[in-house]
C-alpha cells in the first residue's frame, strides 16, 4: 500500500469504480477508464483490481495516475 497522502473523494455512494476515476480526474470517459483498469493502473485498498463495476461503499483507498483518494459519503 502507498504511503501517498489521500484526499477524501465525496460522492454518493454506493459508487462504480469507472465513475471514481472519472471524479478523481484520472479518467476523461468511461471507456478510458475502462483501459486503465484492464491495464492494472488501479488499485483499491492497496490491491490491483480488474472490475471496472466494483462498488465502492465508502472508506476505501482508491489510487490511479498517480493520485490517491478515500472515497467518503456525501452527507
Amino acid at each position: 500500500m502507498s504511503t501517498r497522502p489521500a484526499a477524501p473523494l465525496r460522492a454518493r455512494v454506493p459508487l462504480r469504480l469507472d465513475q471514481a476515476l472519472q471524479l478523481m480526474g484520472v479518467a476523461e470517459t468511461g471507456g478510458h477508464a475502462k483501459v486503465l483498469i484492464q491495464e492494472g493502473g488501479v488499485q483499491v485498498d492497496g490491491a490491483p483490481e480488474g472490475r471496472r463495476g466494483r462498488k465502492l461503499l465508502g472508506g476505501e483507498r482508491v489510487e490511479a495516475g498517480g493520485k490517491a483518494v478515500v472515497v467518503t459519503p456525501e452527507a
